[in-house]
């Protein structure tokens, strides 16, 4: 179980948030309007999403974010009213939109991402500055897309910068962001089977190739390696073992912010120095209670600690030990 107490410094990178715009609809119909059910707005991004999961299961972290103009002043306020500790810098143009579109007749989920502001290079630079300060020897949790005017090799420099100042970096990206970020071996990160994917270029047909594929990143650098795997749970490889964890069978509403329900959770038990086996089950948890939930909200408290005991891990063979 989640303390309220945080033995390590926390940190958020959230370089591109957004303002979350949801829709329930019955369908998309081509060339016609169509008048939403229900519709609500989140503050949204996925570094968000980590600093507000963290909130909920008490962990004290600062959340570093982007924001600009009149779509970033109704960020800031939703921001202010769910996370603790903010760390804000403004920049010209407009945070970004997003728009979920949710089909309640075919059960079908479309999702389109904003496009965020231009932010200069000395701009970035202060930010991370801030970022790394506070992490400290603690917890780096570097997340999400990025604007088009940053370098794809941003998050690889964070995760240097972050080790060399002590911490430990938690990386949960795609594509050219994953693949240069993992060169300078972060202690976590946590692609999805997809996502696993497009990184090694083919697909992976069972559980084995999942696993070996993961060690491979492993010997890489990469201290542990989560794989998310949707309904069907999660694979976590560390130095010393290989544990499946299955999710417990819930009703989905919304599969938005799982993945980072998921780093969330595990963040909260890494920073109070749990086991691998804790913090991948509170992670499944924390994604489990998510999904449940309508739109981009995130998980409720409540009914993690409730979901917790219904996770399963169990530690597989495949020539490593069952210790984490």
């Amino acid at each position: 179980m989640v303390d309220v107490f945080t033995k390590l410094p926390v940190a958020v990178l959230s370089l591109n948030p957004a303002v979350d715009i949801t829709y329930e609809i019955p369908q998309l119909i081509a060339d016609q309007k169509v008048h939403a059910l229900e519709s609500r707005y989140d503050p949204g991004g996925n570094g968000i999403n980590v600093g507000r999961g963290l909130k909920r299961l008490g962990v004290q972290a600062c959340t570093f974010c982007v924001v600009a103009g009149e779509i970033g002043r109704f960020l800031r306020h939703q921001l202010d009213a769910q996370l603790d500790q903010v760390s804000y810098l403004e920049v010209d143009g407009e945070t970004r939109i997003n728009g979920t579109i949710l089909e309640s007749i075919t059960g079908a989920q479309f999702e389109v991402s904003g496009v965020g502001p231009t932010v200069s290079s000395t701009q970035r630079d202060h930010l991370l500055d801030r970022f790394v300060t506070h992490c400290g020897d603690g917890l780096g949790i570097i997340t999400g897309s990025l604007q088009r005017s940053l370098p794809t090799d941003l998050y690889a420099e964070a995760v240097r910068r972050v080790r060399a100042a002590g911490g430990r970096a938690v990386v949960d990206s795609h594509d050219e962001l994953l693949r240069n970020a993992i060169d300078a071996q972060p202690f976590l990160i946590k692609p999805n089977r997809f996502e696993l994917e497009a990184l090694v270029g083919r697909s992976l047909t069972d559980e084995r190739d999942i696993i070996r594929e993961a060690r491979r990143l492993q010997e890489r650098g990469v201290t542990w390696v989560c794989v998310s795997l949707g309904g069907e749970g999660a694979l976590l490889v560390t130095s010393s073992s290989v544990l499946k964890g299955e999710a417990p069978s819930v009703p989905v509403a919304s599969t938005v912010g799982a993945g980072d329900s998921m780093v969330a959770g595990m963040a909260a038990l890494l920073a109070q120095g749990a086991s691998a086996e804790d913090a991948l089950r509170e992670g499944i948890a924390c994604s489990a209670a998510t999904v449940m939930q309508p739109g981009t909200e995130l998980f409720d408290k409540e009914m993690v600690d409730r979901l917790r005991g219904e996770v399963s891990v169990t530690p597989l063979g495949y020539g490593f030990s069952s210790g984490s």
